[in-house]
């Protein structure tokens, strides 16, 4: 028998020994990024000139240049959003007879704040924060009394009258050739007391709210042009592929800015590079399950911005990502980004094409979903087994 070990001694950790840790520590997820040769660029250092990318940036501006918003477009939603933010601040600090609602605070969101409208859809949104709880009456009322009031402003403008229609959100305000969607949401204080069967959905109200934090930090983060240019194509590409469609807005934006902003020099990168960088990414798996992915710079810590999506649909993702890549790498990048038309109107994501005797086929899913096993009561198979036999 050994002294001291019963004591302290070197086998007992628990009482001051310098034995092997407890067995049951708890293990942590350890989420790693997806390689990015753009950070890792200091450590594998270029051998030769880069290849010239001029005809990738040269497509990347022309598509970029039909996404924009044309003047007359940008025009009559300037229009409408100026009227309608005039009757809601006047709500707000003179509602006079309206008693439908108290409103606290009104805020433009969206695409048509941050400057990433495109083209064919003349849609803004304002986001509306009652005092009151969001009642669908109140939302009705405050839709009436935002309708009676723009069309008097369009009277004495002497311009077309315009209607509104309640929604799940709020209520849409249309007219010739704009709309705004008035999204209605009420102070983080009234959220525990929302019901189901009276007020608005619960979750429908907390993304109003975070839309106005995503609104705040795009306005302070990404306001560089490079990023907004970036923002239409990856939407745009994603609209047309349907692999890539299930991400959201809020993700683009973060991914966009990522590919521009975040690099060694701290300059914003040439968009064709960025381009290239986003479905690398993508490709290497950036909203895949283990990946550390995107941290939500308006959430609560440790809060992955992918992690809204499925399984399903991150594998989707990472798959289409890989086609449009390796299309890009054989010089298809015209029909990647909707400049061409491909031959017979296929897809490039989800059917095989042949780019220079090289043959690019989309990747089977990786992800299976497997059916819950059926609840069987295999005790009383037994004693009923046991009982014929006996």
């Amino acid at each position: 028998m050994v002294r001291g070990v019963g004591r302290g001694g070197r086998g007992m950790p628990g009482r001051g020994g310098m034995g092997r840790p407890p067995f049951n520590r708890p293990r942590v997820m350890l989420l790693r990024p997806p390689f990015d040769l753009i950070l890792a660029e200091p450590a594998f250092p270029r051998c030769k000139p880069a290849p010239d990318d001029s005809a990738l940036t040269q497509a990347l501006l022309k598509r970029h240049a039909e996404l924009c918003p044309t003047p007359s477009e940008q025009a009559s939603v300037l229009s409408l959003v100026t009227k309608l933010q005039t009757v809601l601040d006047n709500l707000v600090v003179a509602p006079g007879d309206f008693v439908a609602c108290q409103l606290e605070e009104v805020r433009q969101v969206g695409s048509y704040k941050k400057g990433t409208m495109m083209a064919g859809k003349n849609v803004a949104d304002i986001v509306v924060i009652m005092k009151t709880l969001p009642t669908k009456e109140a939302v009705e009322g405050l839709s009436n009394k935002v309708n009676e009031e723009v069309n008097k402003l369009t009277r004495a403008m002497g311009t077309g009258s315009v209607t509104c229609a309640c929604t799940e959100r709020g209520f849409t305000v249309t007219a010739a050739g704009a709309a705004v969607r008035v999204l209605v949401t009420t102070l983080h204080q009234n959220l525990r007391k929302l019901e189901p069967e009276v007020h608005l959905d619960y979750k429908v109200i907390s993304s109003h709210l975070a839309a106005i934090r995503h609104s705040r930090w795009f306005e302070e983060n990404a306001h560089h042009s490079s990023v907004k240019v970036l923002i239409r194509l990856l939407r745009d590409m994603c609209a047309r592929h349907a692999g890539l469609e299930p991400l959201t807005p809020w993700m683009i934006d973060l991914l966009a800015h990522h590919c521009i902003m975040n690099n060694p020099a701290r300059q914003a990168l040439p968009i064709n590079v960025a381009f290239r960088r986003a479905l690398s990414l993508l490709a290497g798996g950036l909203f895949l399950p283990g990946c550390a992915g995107l941290p939500d710079p308006c959430e609560a810590a440790h809060a992955r911005a992918h992690t809204a999506l499925d399984l399903a649909a991150q594998d989707h993702a990472a798959a289409t990502a890989q086609t449009l890549l390796r299309v890009v790498g054989r010089g298809g990048h015209r029909y990647v980004l909707g400049l061409q038309p491909f031959e017979g109107g296929k897809d490039i994501s989800t059917e095989i094409t042949v780019w220079d005797g090289v043959v690019v086929s989309p990747l089977a899913p990786a992800y299976q979903e497997t059916p819950e096993p059926m609840e069987t009561d295999d005790k009383e198979d037994d004693l009923t087994q046991d009982g014929v036999a006996a």
